[in-house]
């Protein structure tokens, strides 16, 4: 056989290693690590998407759905695709070319709502916070005051660009108050932070299934309630999207199952495992178990003398975002937990890019062991760029956080 030229592949067979990846210890935004039983879930035997074991299986997980998102709404299912599917899903829905969309943006996440909508064709108001600042209530009164056509208002509960944790209570009654529809990104707090849709009293919701759900990516729940599907029934044109297009996705998922499209069994698998775990912690504990870990690894983090990004009170439990020192290399720090310590953690977006660590405590990795590993690993790397930092101190404070936790639940 002739050998390949130069830039050639050759195509002899048996020339390509077994694949290997590498473990990381995945503590950024997300993707998280997911309980062995996820994984276990996800190697069944692969069905046909028309499967009758897989259609019943819908409706399980549709009805797990509705008890993490505290819901009876009737469309809850899972988009296939990521969190932005989710977004998209609910976005063309709703909207249709000339519609009036007020946007709220707190970083890059929610803002990409912005950028959807207008995609869709529709007229775009936004109204943008600083980074780490919550939305100002007023600001919104005052957009729905100048464009009363405005037919919903979208943004996120928990924004990981920015690790906020945003308050929704007057934005949600700013919106109805306008007859608006009340649309909220929980990519990366469902599972993780309290969300209670009929007491929130959202009209349509979306979330991500590789975060605090702790499943595998490539699933976005979703959940509209009557009054946002009632939306969808009266559009003028048909959604632009035959594969977003959540009508046929809730006959396929709730309704007589007619096909829509190939959906992947051994993700559904995982999702069903995954809900099954959310549910037997229960939602008080699990979201009780991401604050208390988050306050211990935010407590490590400013010992070292490092600050947070969030308005204090505005924490995100889930996603700390901390500034760093001009001195520390944001690139370099990061490059460093990866090969020495095998620990992946986020950077900065857009304007904070270079300026940010992003780390993440989410589904399965939001535990005490996962909090001193990254706090032991920061101890160890920041004094060699020039940051004073005393041993032990960071483990120190995480430790009291944990024993005040216990003195005040009386495991002491």
């Amino acid at each position: 056989m002739t050998p390949p030229l130069p830039g050639q592949t050759s195509l002899v067979q048996g020339t390509f290693p077994e694949l290997n990846p590498p473990y990381r210890l995945l503590l950024g935004p997300g993707p998280c690590n997911v309980d062995p039983r996820v994984l276990r879930a996800a190697s069944a035997p692969q069905l046909g998407h028309l499967d009758p074991f897989l259609l019943d299986m819908l409706g399980t997980i549709a009805d797990q759905l509705r008890q993490v998102f505290q819901t009876q709404n009737e469309l809850t299912l899972c988009v296939s695709g990521s969190g932005f599917a989710g977004a998209e899903a609910v976005l063309c829905n709703l909207l249709e070319e000339g519609d009036t969309l007020i946007a709220g943006s707190l970083g890059f996440f929610s803002g990409k709502i912005a950028e959807i909508a207008q995609r869709i064709g529709a007229h775009v108001i936004l109204v943008e916070s600083e980074p780490g600042q919550p939305l100002d209530p007023q600001q919104v009164a005052a957009a729905f005051a100048r464009h009363p056509e405005a037919k919903l208002f979208a943004t996120a509960i928990a924004e990981t660009s920015t690790g906020l944790l945003q308050p929704l209570e007057e934005l949600e009654q700013i919106t109805h108050a306008h007859e608006a529809l009340f649309v909220v990104d929980a990519v990366s707090g469902l599972g993780g932070i309290p969300i209670n849709i009929e007491q929130m009293k959202i009209d349509a919701c979306y979330a991500g299934s590789q975060k605090c759900l702790g499943a595998l990516p490539g699933l976005a729940p979703v959940t509209l309630n009557a009054h946002a599907v009632e939306v969808i029934k009266r559009r003028r044109r048909p959604v632009q999207s035959y594969y977003l297009d959540l009508l046929a996705l809730q006959r396929y998922w709730n309704g007589d199952h007619a096909y829509h499209h190939t959906a992947c069994s051994n993700l559904l698998f995982a999702m069903h495992e995954a809900l099954r775990i959310v549910l037997e912690e229960g939602l008080e504990t699990r979201w009780q178990r991401h604050r208390l870990h988050g306050q211990a690894l935010r407590a490590g983090l400013q010992t070292l003398g490092l600050t947070l990004l969030p308005r204090p009170g505005y924490e995100l439990p889930v996603l700390t975002a901390v500034n760093l020192p001009p001195s520390v290399s944001e690139n370099q720090l990061r490059q460093q937990l990866l090969t020495a310590y095998g620990i992946e953690v986020g950077g900065g977006l857009g304007s904070l890019k270079g300026h940010l660590l992003r780390i993440g405590l989410m589904g399965y990795n939001a535990c005490r062991k996962n909090v001193e590993t990254v706090l032991a690993a920061l101890e160890q790397l920041l004094p060699s760029y020039g940051w004073p930092v005393q041993a032990g101190a960071a483990l120190s404070a995480a430790a009291t956080v944990y024993s005040q936790e216990d003195q005040a639940s009386g495991h002491a």
